[in-house]
């Protein structure tokens, strides 16, 4: 009977231990996730790397989430006590970010909630409001105002050979060192309550400038064809550039190819069913789906009105938009470069 009390005995220790070591894992997982919320979801988030400041915030979560008291956390969090309670007075003060968080709400509702941090960073700085990128980030993260983002469903038209197709010139480079040196094109296609349409755009390689664009019902040869037709005519003299596409019917048959002779135009195809001999295309339109499609309802909107704002949106990206890499518009940086009036 000893022995059997002994064993259950043993059992209930090494339960209890067991209980012990998980609430300690439960613990760890919450400082961790607290940490990556706070520092914007960024490689290598570690609790130590916040401020004080945020570490009692991720202090006062944890200890409220899982009910544990807070004084068991601040080591594992590396926060003294005195700097914890100092920290939770100063949180009972009016909030100093609170002007700061009103215009960056302010930049992405206007940015249509397509911009992230550092586009927001930027146009902060366009306004003269001194403020560094990290402290964006956070106020962004911490009020949800984070864009959606979505893996891009592809179009496929290509629909077997009908021509031999051109050699690849580009191989992967998409780069251009001048306006209308490399141009690429594809069609994408937009599913909404109204029906399906399609977006046929060529994009200068230089910049990302969609240079022409249509848009239509049907993923036709005229769509891509009246798109081609646009994007010639803005062409200066002795400007003749390569343009890239996949192995799509669209760029197979003979009006394309008439076109591009009759405007000296280089032809150049990818790999059949190869998404990266198109990358610079692809993610053109990975962009504007996150930015204008993905996570928005389209329902009691028709096929009309639906067209109207894609042209609307592609206008905003090549005279609006800030590009990281500048801090400024496409037109904008063309302006500035002597390249457009």
């Amino acid at each position: 009977m000893q022995n059997r009390l002994d064993e259950l005995a043993g059992l209930d220790e090494a339960l209890a231990s067991r209980q012990a070591r998980l609430k300690e894992l439960d613990i760890e997982l919450a400082i961790r996730r607290g940490a990556l919320e706070l520092m914007g979801k960024e490689p290598g988030a570690d609790p130590e790397n916040l401020s004080n400041r945020e570490k009692a915030i991720l202090v006062k979560t944890v200890s409220e989430s899982l009910g544990v008291t807070a004084k068991s956390l601040l080591s594992l969090v590396g926060i003294a006590r005195s700097a914890y309670y100092y920290q939770l007075d100063a949180m009972e003060k009016p909030d100093g970010n609170a002007s700061l968080l009103e215009l960056v709400r302010e930049a992405f509702e206007n940015s249509r909630r397509r911009y992230g941090y550092k586009r927001i960073h930027l146009e902060l700085k366009g306004m003269d409001v001194t403020v560094s990128a990290k402290r964006i980030m956070r106020l962004m993260t911490a009020n949800g105002l984070v864009p959606l983002y979505k893996s891009a469903k592809r179009y496929g038209s290509y629909k077997g050979e009908l021509t031999k197709a051109p050699e690849n010139l580009v191989n992967r480079d998409f780069h251009a060192g001048k306006p209308n040196m490399l141009w690429v094109t594809d069609l994408t296609e937009f599913s909404i309550p109204a029906g399906k349409a399609y977006l046929s755009p060529v994009i200068d390689c230089y910049d990302g400038l969609p240079v022409a664009w249509t848009t239509g019902t049907s993923p036709n040869a005229a769509l891509a064809n009246g798109m081609l037709r646009d994007a010639c005519s803005t062409l200066g003299e002795g400007e003749r550039p390569i343009i890239h596409s996949d192995r799509g019917r669209h760029y197979r048959w003979p009006d394309w190819i008439r076109i591009c002779k009759e405007n000296d135009l280089t032809r150049s195809t990818g790999a059949k069913g190869c998404s990266p001999d198109n990358a610079a295309a692809e993610g053109f339109f990975g962009r504007l789906k996150q930015e204008f499609f993905y996570e928005r309802s389209f329902a009691g909107v028709s096929m009309g009105e639906f067209i109207d704002l894609l042209d609307e949106y592609l206008v905003w990206y090549r005279d609006k938009c800030i590009k990281t890499e500048s801090g400024m518009s496409i037109m904008d940086r063309r302006r500035g470069l002597g390249l457009v009036a």
